[in-house]
This record gives C-alpha cells, sequence and structure tokens, in this order.
C-alpha cells in the first residue's frame, strides 16, 4: 500500500495493516512463539532492533509504547501556540540518535508483561491513536509545519510512522523470524 496522503488513506492503512499483524500472530504456531527471535545468522539484520526483541511480546509492546509516546506528544501539544511551550515527541532524555537506548528501557520495563496482556495493551492503544486520528482534517493531519510543535513536518507523517508503518515493520520481522523457525 502506498503512504497515506489524506486521512482516510491513514485510517484504512493503519487499520489494515494492524489486522494483518495481528493475524500474523495469530497464525503463528506455538513452536514459533516458544523459540526466542535470532536474527544473528542474517548479515543484513545488524540493526539494534534485530537483537533486542526476542518474541512476540516484546515486538507487540514495542508497538504500545511508541503509541503511548504519540498519545502524549499530540495531547501535551495540542493546545500550544508556540515552538517554546510545546513538548518534543521523545522524552527530554533521549533525541533521535539515542532512541536506541529508550527502546532498551521499553524493553526492559516490560518483561514481565505477557503476550496477552501485550496484545490488549496494543489493542487500545491503537484504538486511541485511531480517534486521535479522527480529531483532524486532512488539512491539520498533512500540510507540513500546519502546527508548530510538529516542526518542518506535517502531523500525518508522525501517526503513519507510529501506526501503518510501524505494524508493517512488526509484520516484517515476524515474517523473518517464522522463516528462521523453518
Amino acid at each position: 500500500m502506498p503512504r497515506p496522503k489524506n486521512k482516510e488513506e491513514l485510517l484504512q492503512a493503519a487499520n489494515e495493516n494492524y489486522a494483518k499483524l495481528l493475524d500474523a500472530v495469530s497464525a503463528m504456531s506455538e513452536k514459533e512463539k516458544a523459540t526466542p527471535f535470532d536474527f544473528s545468522a542474517d548479515a543484513g539484520k545488524k540493526e539494534a532492533h534485530w537483537s533486542r526483541d526476542k518474541n512476540v511480546r516484546d515486538l507487540i509492546i514495542h508497538l504500545y509504547e511508541w503509541h503511548e509516546l504519540m498519545i502524549k506528544f499530540v495531547s501535551n501539544n495540542e493546545q500550544s501556540q508556540d515552538k517554546k511551550s510545546s513538548i518534543a515527541f521523545l522524552p527530554p532524555e533521549y533525541s533521535w540518535k539515542t532512541y536506541g537506548a529508550m527502546n532498551m528501557t521499553f524493553w526492559k520495563r516490560n518483561q514481565a508483561v505477557t503476550e496477552e496482556d501485550a496484545l490488549k495493551k496494543l489493542a487500545e492503544s491503537h484504538r486511541k491513536v485511531m480517534q486521535l486520528i479522527e480529531k483532524f482534517s486532512d488539512e491539520e493531519l498533512f500540510t507540513k509545519k500546519y502546527f508548530v510543535w510538529v516542526g518542518n513536518a506535517a502531523l500525518g507523517s508522525f501517526f503513519i510512522s507510529n501506526t501503518s508503518s510501524h505494524y508493517d515493520w512488526a509484520l516484517k520481522k515476524i515474517k523473518a523470524h517464522k522463516k528462521n523457525c523453518k
């Protein structure tokens, strides 16, 4: 599916990729779920996330945590009229150069969460993010710099990255894991 260019396409892509992700998780065999993710033999998979996530729960909770960032980003900034009063997307102790450490923090604090609970959290956060998208017009979502708090980007870009694109990333990871299990 091409990158969404309006609200309708954004909602459709997010919901379709979310459904594909859930279908992929439910189609996993017990063996695939019990086998830890291990991509160390694949020279093309060297980014930190390939070694960070060890199972479906880790992957799902990662998506949930990024949803929470998105929800906070929008709710903290909706009334912001200037750059000085706006709050950045990432927590203040992280930057786009160090967000890998933030992802590890998410991973560590969720090790006691079950896969079932992770899926429930993701379902709820997905619902909340979809509701947030509904609040905005096409213009608000897809006009760059419409809101001062999104910098030079469009708010829709943040939503795409945190929904349809992120779900697609997770789906690819599950497919790679299933291939490794054969």
